[in-house]
């Protein structure tokens, strides 16, 4: 008999461009599975590999503005994504950085969650939410407090509708052990390695790729540039863009969002790519590398596990790791790779990005899956 799938993620805009969707694009290569989200905007656009596809989604399609961002209306997105109605299928696949895994299924049916991280505004970032947003303060800041208190309920009680949980790095699944007290298996993400072109040549300047918001901690990196005096670039748009241009000091150019083969052409050429936030995983971190460009990046969440600091493998460093979130770690970090620059090998880099390639992703995500079913059918589930 062959299974059906479902596959439900949160949500598919061509703003929605991140590690989840390359998870999600890359399981729909190698399998038949019917789509669906909160909203859908992506199978009507013709540059997506989603176009014309058929993909169910929730009453929040219909919703003004949904379209730039169905987050602003995150009281209702349990109650959405519990409206998909997805009893025909035997196997559900989530995707899921926020509400996916709350899908409603059936006992006949398995539920396979990829979790790129628990919803973070719940959790981690509720004080940074707080402290920097309107509706954290006065009256609207204590029922902000009690709404993100009966997501966090919803969140727990959700995630004991999932069979087999799969996180996308070992700090991913740390938080997920905390969060909801449930194992999870390790897969990382597919990278695109071979999508970037190794480049031993490097130019004069470094670089920072991301979403400039607060918690990527953009401003920290330019702080530091600014103090130093070394070119930096930064790649990225978002609420802090304007913030970020008027902070840069001319040593620091902020090009705001650039086209994929733009970014890639950076990546191959920077000194070295800068990173100062925490991340679940950080594929941007792998794709420079891939480039054969050293890392330097905070060490802590996904960075612990994809770069390999000098200090620890001097014969095979992709990169250097800095200890605090501070502007005066990350300067010593790159005035210590200013010293150091000659005992990295761009192709120990390429090599290390390797490892993370979607043919490892596939093996291992399909071998947990058949796994999972052979145990579902056999009445035991962990």
């Amino acid at each position: 008999m062959s299974l059906t799938y479902a596959l439900v993620h949160e949500w598919l805009t061509p703003l929605a461009t991140g590690g989840s969707e390359l998870v999600v694009e890359e399981i729909l290569k190698h399998i038949q599975a019917d789509v669906y989200a909160l909203i859908d905007f992506e199978s009507t656009n013709p540059h997506s590999y989603l176009y014309q596809r058929s993909i169910g989604t929730t009453f929040l399609q219909q919703f003004p503005f949904a379209r730039s961002g169905v987050q602003k209306y995150l009281p209702l997105l349990p109650l959405a994504i519990e409206q998909l109605d997805v009893r025909a299928y035997d196997v559900i696949l989530s995707s899921s950085h926020a509400v996916a895994k709350g899908v409603l299924t059936s006992p006949h049916q398995l539920h396979l969650c990829y979790c790129h991280t628990p919803m973070r505004y719940a959790w981690d970032l509720t004080f940074d939410y707080l402290n920097s947003s309107l509706a954290g303060k006065g009256l609207q800041g204590l029922l902000t407090r009690y709404l993100l208190h009966r997501l966090r309920q919803w969140d727990v009680i959700s995630a004991n509708r999932v069979d087999y949980f799969i996180a996308n790095s070992k700090h991913t699944a740390r938080r997920i052990w905390r969060c909801y007290r449930r194992s999870a298996k390790v897969i990382y993400p597919p990278v695109q390695v071979e999508r970037f072109q190794f480049q031993p040549q490097k130019q004069d300047f470094y670089l920072t790729v991301c979403r400039l918001v607060s918690y990527k901690k953009i401003s920290l990196i330019v702080q530091a540039f600014n103090r130093l005096g070394y070119p930096l670039v930064v790649i990225g748009t978002g609420a802090d863009l304007k913030a970020i241009q008027q902070m840069a000091k001319p040593n620091v150019q902020v090009l705001g969002w650039q086209p994929s083969e733009v970014v890639e052409q950076y990546m191959q050429d920077a000194k070295a790519f800068v990173y100062a936030s925490c991340e679940d995983f950080g594929i941007a971190l792998v794709e420079a590398q891939a480039c054969g460009t050293p890392v330097i990046a905070y060490g802590a969440g996904g960075a612990l596990e994809t770069v390999r600091d000098l200090r620890q493998y001097p014969d095979s460093a992709t990169g250097l790791l800095f200890a605090t979130q501070t502007e005066q770690a990350l300067v010593e970090a790159i005035e210590a790779f200013e010293e150091s620059r000659e005992k990295f090998n761009p192709e120990m880099a390429r090599l290390n990005a390797s490892g993370f390639n979607p043919k490892q992703f596939q093996e291992h995500y399909w071998g947990f899956v058949e796994h999972c079913w052979q145990q579902f059918q056999s009445g035991y589930i962990r």
